[in-house]
C-alpha cells in the first residue's frame, strides 16, 4: 500500500503542475515499475513464509510415512556435496538421478544373482543326469529283477529344483518438473481472470451493463480503460488506465508464477527425498540376494560333489548286483540270498533311497534355500560315510 500511496502523491503533484499526458504516462509507468518491484520483494517474503509453513506440514507427513531407515539415508543425502545456493528443483533432480543410479545398480546385482543361480542349476541338472545314467537307473532296474521294487519308481518327479520368489515389488521412479510451464499456464489463466474481474469492477463503478454476446464498442472500451486511471487518483485517461490495468494484471501473473514455481520446487525436493528413501529401502531389501546366492551356490556345489560320489558308489553296486543276479538268480524271499549278497542289496537300496530323498524335494522355500534340502543333503553325505566304512 505504501507504493500506491507514493504514486497517488506524485500524481497529484503532476496534476497541479499540469504536465503533458505523455509525461504523465511515462511517470506512471516508472512508478508502476517501482511498485511492481516492491510488491515482488514483499511477495518473495510472503512466499518464504508460506513455504516454511508448507515445509513443516510436509515434513510431518513424510516423517509419519517413512520407516526408521530414512534417518540413515537422510544423513547420506546431507553428505552429498551440493552448492548451498542451488535451487531446490535442481537438488530434487540430483536426488532423483542418484535414486535411479542405486536402483539400477541393485537391479544389475539381482540379474547377476539370477545368472549365477541359472548356471548352478544347469550344472546340477547335468550332474543328476550323469548320476542316473552312471548307475542309479541301472541299480533300480537290477533291484526290481532281484525282487526289490523301490518306492522311488512309483513317484512322478515333478518337483522343481529351485523356485525363486521375489516379494519386493519393482520400484518406479518418477522425474520432477520445474513447474515453470504449469506456472505460466496458471499465471495466464489468473491474468485473464483478473482482467475480466477488473473490467467487471469498472462497469459496476460506471454503472454500465456489458452485453457479453457482442464485442464492446470503442467508446465503451475507452470509458472502461479511462476509469482505471482514477484508481491511482488521476483524471480519466485511456493511456494511463490501460497502463494501470496492464500493471495490475502483470503483478497478479508474476505473483501466481513465482508462488507456483517456488512451491513446486519445495514439493519436488520433499518428493525427491521421499523417493530416494524408498529407493534405499528397495536396495536394502534386495541386498540379501548376494548372501542368499552364496548359500545356494555352496549348497549346489556340495550337492554336485555328493552326486558324483554316489555315481561312483552306485556304479560299483551295479556290478555287485549283476554278479548276484547272474550267480544266485532272483529269489522270492530275502532269506534265499547269501548274507553278503543281501547286505549289498540292502546297502544299494539305502543309497538309492537317500539320494532320491534329496533329489525329489525342492531346494527352495519361499525363494530361499530350504532347510529341509540342507538336512537331506547331509543325510546323503552321512550315508556315503556309512558305506565307505564297510570298505576301509
Amino acid at each position: 500500500m505504501d507504493n500506491f500511496a507514493k504514486i497517488k502523491y506524485k500524481d497529484k503533484k503532476m496534476n497541479e503542475n499540469k504536465n503533458a499526458p505523455e509525461e504523465m504516462i511515462r511517470n506512471v509507468e516508472d512508478e508502476t515499475s517501482e511498485m511492481i518491484e516492491g510488491i515482488i520483494e514483499e511477495m518473495d517474503k510472503g512466499v518464504s513464509e508460506i513455504e516454511e509453513e508448507i515445509i513443516d506440514e510436509m515434513e510431518d507427513e513424510v516423517s509419519q510415512t517413512i520407516v526408521k531407515e530414512s534417518e540413515e539415508v537422510e544423513e547420506r543425502v546431507e553428505d552429498t556435496p551440493l552448492p548451498a545456493n542451488m535451487k531446490k528443483h535442481i537438488k530434487a533432480k540430483h536426488l532423483v538421478e542418484k535414486a535411479k543410479k542405486i536402483v539400477n545398480e541393485s537391479n544389475k546385482r539381482i540379474e547377476a544373482c539370477k545368472l549365477l543361480l541359472e548356471s548352478n542349476l544347469n550344472a546340477y541338472g547335468n550332474a543328476k543326469s550323469e548320476l542316473e545314467k552312471g548307475g542309479l537307473d541301472a541299480c533300480v532296474l537290477l533291484l526290481n529283477q532281484l525282487g526289490y521294487k523301490t518306492e522311488e519308481d512309483e513317484v512322478e518327479k515333478t518337483t522343481p529344483v529351485f523356485e525363486t520368489k521375489d516379494g519386493v515389488k519393482p520400484i518406479v521412479l518418477k522425474d520432477v518438473s520445474s513447474g515453470k510451464f504449469s506456472g505460466f499456464i496458471y499465471a495466464l489463466l489468473g491474468g485473464i481472470a483478473t482482467a475480466i474481474g477488473m473490467v467487471y469492477l469498472a462497469t459496476e463503478k460506471l454503472e454500465m451493463t456489458l452485453n457479453v454476446t457482442k464485442v464492446p464498442s470503442e467508446d465503451v472500451m475507452q470509458s472502461i480503460l479511462a476509469w482505471f486511471s482514477t484508481i491511482i487518483g488521476m483524471q480519466e485517461n485511456v493511456a494511463v488506465g490501460a497502463s494501470v490495468l496492464g500493471a495490475i494484471v502483470l503483478v497478479v501473473m508474476i505473483l501466481i508464477y513465482v508462488i507456483r514455481v517456488s512451491l513446486k520446487g519445495r514439493s519436488n525436493l520433499h518428493f525427491a527425498v521421499k523417493q530416494f528413501v524408498e529407493a534405499e529401502l528397495y536396495t536394502e531389501q534386495k541386498s540379501n540376494c548376494k548372501q542368499e546366492t552364496d548359500k545356494i551356490d555352496t549348497h549346489i556345489k556340495d550337492a554336485i560333489e555328493t552326486m558324483k560320489t554316489y555315481e561312483v558308489l552306485l556304479s560299483e553296486q551295479k556290478g555287485k548286483l549283476q554278479r548276484i543276479l547272474y550267480i544266485e538268480g532272483s529269489k522270492e524271499k530275502s532269506a534265499g540270498y547269501h548274507d553278503k549278497s543281501f547286505l549289498e542289496i540292502r546297502e544299494t537300496k539305502d543309497l538309492i533311497h537317500t539320494i532320491n530323498d534329496f533329489m525329489n524335494i525342492s531346494m527352495s522355500d519361499e525363494g530361499k534355500l530350504s532347510a529341509k534340502s540342507v538336512l537331506y543333503l547331509q543325510n546323503a553325505k552321512d550315508q556315503i560315510d556309512k558305506t565307505l566304512q564297510r570298505f576301509y
